[in-house]
This record gives structure tokens, sequence and C-alpha cells, in this order.
């Protein structure tokens, strides 16, 4: 089925020559933020909260020959800068991602891995898997300790990393899909890698990590020079990487996987306690899977399959929202939060019980799609009451057999369509350097269930299936998605970090434009909700819903709970959740895109 030296110069080297061809063809293209944008949704008299810290009225970037949208001006500037050169958007992707891999270190990245949408022009959606793997030594009960208790070995350190994918994976999207040489497009992340100035969005990050990447030598090294977080406007330097990046335009991942690049991962492991080895960097793969693609109201959604949840995930909720009218019932009223907090926490049962590698493991796939599934389900929905998660198990009893992230979003002027998301998991990963190579590595091995039933650092509770194993891929939220209007053509792209919030995030931005009638601004702008069956709470944004809202949710049982606007963690940085990149293609043919503020991207096209 569709299944750092301390300077206070400007941006030198490499990095200034790209980036000013960037600024000379994107001319014309920043948005005026004070310029008020017509939409449905304000139309109809739709307003944000009062104390809500971002705007509906700012308008869209716009462009015709192509955009990007990222969490990081580097890393939108070079995809642009591809486009201008010719690439096309798989070209701009990888470029893009390379960026990230030196800009956005706590979750652009070599040392994890990830998952790509892509859609060409003809309509074609291919599904690639680059997600990491257990190493070959790994072991059902690694992380637990004499007593069954989970320890922190799955989130701190060595033995938190699972076999990098991220680097076959650009690899091989480009070998597919590219036009530009491999060259082209790795050289981009090699020249910022010789210097770029520090942005407030890495100090902030590195402030918040500061003592765990302090904890490794190698880490602190490079990212905390001097024992202190760099200052913005510094001049950001890392040679090591630099030279793996530069191996790898040479060489290809053969360097990665088998070469110099590599016997540094594995004398790391060596050095650190952890078991990745020699052999699992040459038995990695990346997969094309079949996607998974489900209709809501009319329009097509391909996302992600297994082991990312993403995909069908959203699909069991979908299927479950669709039963009600979003758009009548009104954004964000408390009918309409208690509609999808309910589909939520149903959905995220099954998930968590029934999905893993499914290399690994039978999945009811066509069950989370058909729906028989979703009216089963949506029979237990009351609309007078919140169902508690207590009561809430498992609903698929027909079938018996047996992630710091980052997004970005990219079309090009032929209207091919990338979406990626990637991650190292938490922020900087498990916080260990490569010695040498100079990039985290990634702690998804926390992602698997190191204890079936207990939580991990998201909350999430998951069941047997997602179990460690040894060459297992861990189970993910991530879901880079592609939405065709009912006529098939390509509509949004779309896509967000944020753990076990991605599913709920990424289907938020749908709907706000689908059912509420939002421009790109408001769907990225507007303020978020998120239930996962367990904890058995609905969490919202910091001010995000009046309090006549909350007391209408309370009044039907739920237990609201708001983020905290203290410092930042990996995905709710001053109680925001998601960092959604938003491009959707309009009535004629052109584009308009938007970066969500929480984390200070920018979307720009030409």
């Amino acid at each position: 089925m569709p299944y750092l030296r301390k300077t206070r110069s400007r941006r030198s080297g490499g990095a200034a020559a790209f980036l000013a061809l960037a600024l000379l063809t994107l001319h014309g293209c920043q948005p005026d933020a004070s310029s008020a944008a017509g939409s449905a949704f304000l139309d109809a008299g739709g307003a944000f909260p009062a104390e809500w810290a971002f705007a509906a009225e700012a308008r869209p970037v716009t462009a015709s020959e192509g955009m990007v949208a990222t969490t990081d001006e580097y890393a939108t500037r070079v995809g642009l800068h591809i486009l201008a050169a010719g690439g096309n958007a798989v070209d701009a992707a990888v470029a893009t991602g390379l960026a990230l891999a030196v800009v956005n270190p706590e979750a652009g990245n070599l040392g994890g891995g990830g998952f790509m949408m892509v859609r060409l022009a003809d309509g074609t959606v291919y599904a690639q898997d680059h997600r990491e793997k257990a190493p070959v030594a790994a072991t059902r009960d690694m992380y637990l300790d004499a007593d069954g208790n989970v320890t922190d070995r799955s989130v701190v350190g060595h033995l938190a990393a699972g076999v990098p994918g991220t680097v076959q994976g650009l690899w091989e999207a480009h070998e597919r899909f590219g036009s530009l040489t491999w060259a082209e497009v790795v050289q981009p992340a090699i020249d910022l890698a010789g210097g770029f100035e520090v942005t407030g969005r890495l100090v902030s990050t590195l402030e918040a990590a500061q003592n765990g990447i302090r904890t490794f030598e190698a880490s602190a090294g490079i990212f905390l020079p001097g024992d202190a977080v760099p200052t913005v406007g510094d001049t950001f330097s890392q040679p090591d990487l630099a030279q793996v990046l530069t191996r790898l335009r040479d060489q290809g991942p053969d360097d990665f996987y088998r070469g110099e690049t590599a016997a540094l991962i594995a004398a790391e492991m060596e050095r650190g306690g952890g078991i990745i080895t020699l052999e699992d960097l040459d038995r990695y793969t990346s997969v094309w899977r079949e996607p998974a693609a489900f209709d809501y109201r009319g329009y097509t959604v391909h996302s992600m399959p297994p082991p990312s949840s993403g995909g069908l995930t959203m699909a069991a909720i979908a299927n479950l929202v669709e039963r009600w009218d979003l758009g009548a019932m009104g954004w964000n009223t408390p009918e309409t939060i208690h509609v999808m907090a309910e589909s939520f926490r149903r959905a995220y049962a099954d998930r968590n019980e029934y999905l893993a590698d499914p290399d690994f493991v039978e999945l009811p796939v066509e069950q989370f799609l058909s729906d028989e599934y979703a009216d089963s389900r949506a029979a237990t929905i009351s609309l007078e009451r919140a169902t508690p998660s207590a009561e809430v198990a498992p609903g698929i009893d027909a079938f018996l057999d047996e992630s710091h992230t980052t997004h970005y979003s990219v079309v090009d002027a032929g209207g091919t369509a990338v979406a990626v998301t990637t991650s190292v998991n938490s922020w900087y990963g498990g916080k260990v350097v490569v010695d040498g190579a100079g990039f985290f590595l990634n702690n998804t091995m926390d992602d698997f269930a190191a204890k079936p039933g207990t939580a991990n650092q998201f909350g999430l509770v998951q069941g047997e299936r997602n179990a460690v194993g040894s060459e297992k891929r861990m189970l993910s939220a991530m879901s880079p998605t592609i939405v065709e209007d009912p006529d098939g053509n390509l509509f949004l792209i779309t896509g967000t970090p944020g753990g076990a919030t991605i599913i709920t995030t990424v289907l938020q931005s749908i709907f706000n434009v689908i059912d509420h009638g939002m421009n790109v601004v408001q769907a990225v702008h507007a303020p978020r909700v998120h239930h996962q069956h367990l904890p058995d709470l609905v969490f919202y944004e910091y001010r995000g819903l009046p309090a006549t809202t909350v007391q209408a949710l309370e009044a039907l049982g739920h237990t609201v709970r708001q983020r905290d606007p203290g410092p930042p963690d990996a995905y709710f940085a001053g109680g925001m959740s998601g960092d959604v990149q938003l491009i959707m293609v309009m009535p004629d043919g052109t584009y308009e895109g938007w970066s969500d503020p929480r984390r200070g991207g920018l979307a720009l096209g030409r």
C-alpha cells in the first residue's frame, strides 16, 4: 500500500562567498511582517488569544521559482543558492541538510538519522528511511540495572548511540534524484565549517546543554572553547568537521562507513565503552519504503511509514477527526480541542502498542488506515466527557500477528517537493563528539522501549514490539509530510521537530489550513495542543489558550497543563512546542511559505 575564534568580524571565507551570491538572488524576497495578509480565517473573524506571542497578520513569503524553509538562516540560504545554481529540490535538500550539520549541531547532524519524503513533478511519491539502527551487539535489556530498572545509559554517553544513517540517506537521495554534482552540493557545508558567525540560537541551545557537553572532553573542547559558551557575533570554526565533509565530498559515503571517519567513530566507541563497530558501519543501509498515504476531506496526505510512526498515527487520528466538522466547530474551541484530544489519545495508545521496525515485526498497517478501525474507535468518543486514558486500551483487537530533531521543506520551480526530518534525538544527542571528527553522536537508542511499559525521556510508554534488538531500527515520531489537493496537485509541504508532539503538530498545521482556512503564517503561528495517551494530560503552549477554554475542557474531564515558560529543554523552548516549516502551493502555481518563529528560522524563495 502507499504505505571558535574570538573575533567580531563578519562572515568570512567561503561562507561569505556563497551567502553573497544567495543574497543577490533573493533581493526583495523577505516578507514585510507588518503587512496585513488576508485569509478565510481572518475573514471569518478568527483570532488568536490576546496574550499569544505570535500575530495572525504577517504576510507570507512568496515565490514562483522555488522555496526553502528551515530552522536556520544559513541553511535556508544554502538551499536557495543551490536552486539558483540550477539544482533541483533534492540537490537543495541534500545541501541544506549538510549545512544544518554545521550550523545547527544540536539537531542537524552527520551522527544521527532521519526520514525524507520526495514528490516528483509528475506526482510520484517516495519515502526514504535513513533512521539509525541498533548496533549488532545491542541486547534487549542493555539499559537496565541489576534490579531491572532503567538507567540513563540510553540518553547520555556512548551506549546511547545508534548507527548513524544521515550520510548514507543523503547520498542515496542525491544518487537517485540529484542533478548537480555531489561536490557542488557538499561544498557549501565545507565553507560554513570554515567559519560562521555565532547566532543567538546556537548560544541558547549550548547554554541549555552545556552541563552535559562539559562531561565529555572532546565535546567541550569544540563547543565550549575556554570552558564557556561562545558569544553571539564570534566566528565559530570547526576544522575537524570540515575535514570530514571534505572527505565526504571527495569519497562519498565510503569514508564515513568504511574509511578514516569510520575509524574515528569506532575508536570513539572503544574509548567510551560504546558498541558501534566498523562492522556496524559497513553494514548500514538506508531503505526506500512505500509511503503511508491517507485521505483527509478529499486531500491526500503522504507521510512516512514505519519505523516512523508518523504516517500511520496521523492517518488514525485524521480518520477519527474527519467524523466531526472542525471548521463549523471553530478553531481551538473547547469542542474542537476535545475531539482532537480524544482522537490523539486513542491513536497514540495504538501507536505505542503496535508500531515498530517493520523488518522485525508484522504491523497492522491496514487496520490503522481502515474506516472500520476509525468507526470502532470513534464510537467510543463522547462529546460530553473525556475518556480517562486508563480506560483506553489498544484497540486493534483483530490483529493477532506478531527523536533533537529539525525539519526542512523545499520545492523547486518544476514542482518537485522534498520534506526532511532529521535528528540526533535530544539536543546534542548523547553529548558525545567523535574526537577528530567534530560531530555529535545521536542518543536515539532511547527511542526504543528500554523497558516495555516504562516511559522514555519524552513520556512515551511503548510496548514489547519496540524493545531493543540487534540491528533493529527504533520507532520514531518524525513525520515529513507532503499533501496533495483534491485534484491531485501538490498543495502543502510540512514537518516539525518535537519528539512525541511531532505527529499532533504536523496534523494541526494541516487542520489549520484545510478546516480553518488559515494561510501559512497563521497555520504556523497558531497555538498548539497535544495529548499522547500517557501521561493523561492535554498540554498547551504557554499563553496558548484562554482561561475560559481551559475551564471548559476541565469541565469535560480533561486534565489540562500549560507548558512551562522557563529554561528551554529539547522540545519546549520557552513553553513553545515544534518548529514547523510550511510551504503551500497557491491556485496560480506560486508558492507561499513560512518558518516557525518559535525557534527563529527563515523561509525564502526566488
